[in-house]
């Protein structure tokens, strides 16, 4: 199956060097290019693609308006958002408005490829360089103004695996520190965003440091 992707960015040397890396590959395609939010968000509806690579800064609507009014319409597209060191408090922003995952906009080709794949999946597309320095020094210190799902209904394994995956720990990972096998962890990650109501376990990750469950490190 191919994977449809939509670049979103206000440069359009950027747009023709991801679209040349994303359509040399078999399994993946472009099928738009927007140069703002707003048309992003018009393409997306549209064409209804697996993936939209969004910049976070673009005239009219930017990135983290465009992220929201995708994540609200209830399109099965997942957004990934390019980024820069400078931006950190903004990637916050768009993780919140339904985000799942970021990188920086200086990745590799194959590493930009993979990061595709595995957002299309729905697994966690966190930048391991940037992860712990956007969390710890901002997602706490900018609540989100709606209160974070609650936890009530979650078993205590499922909170655990909710800890862990706020922790960024993979599910190969969660099952080496619980004991449990790969299997058994994908359907409690699984239970956990159902109940929660989240789309990813980049929102699951949110949703542990909203509730406490993960702490900033201190400096």
């Amino acid at each position: 199956m191919t994977l449809r992707v939509v670049v979103a960015d206000d440069q359009t040397l950027v747009r023709t060097g991801f679209r040349m890396i994303i359509d040399a590959r078999d399994d993946l395609e472009v099928v738009g290019e927007a140069s703002d939010g707003g048309e992003a968000v018009r393409l997306t509806r549209r064409l209804d693609p697996d993936v939209v690579l969004m910049d976070v800064r673009m005239p009219v609507v930017d990135g983290i308006e465009a992220t929201r009014q995708i994540a609200e319409s209830g399109s099965r597209a997942r957004v990934l958002v390019l980024t820069t060191w400078d931006v950190d408090a903004h990637v916050v922003a768009a993780l919140r408005a339904g985000a799942s995952g970021f990188l920086l906009k200086d990745i590799r080709p194959a590493e930009l490829v993979d990061a595709i794949r595995l957002t299309a999946r729905g697994d966690a597309l966190l930048a391991p360089t940037v992860l712990s320095r956007v969390l710890d020094q901002f997602l706490r210190a900018t609540p989100d103004p709606a209160p974070p799902p609650p936890l009530q209904d979650l078993s205590g394994r499922e909170r655990e695996v909710l800890t862990l995956i706020g922790q960024a720990l993979s599910n190969a990972e969660i099952a080496q520190r619980l004991r449990l096998s790969e299997a058994t962890v994908k359907n409690h990650v699984t239970a956990v965003l159902r109940k929660l109501g989240l789309r990813d376990r980049v929102q699951a990750v949110v949703a542990a440091y909203d509730h406490g469950l993960v702490q900033p490190r201190r400096p």
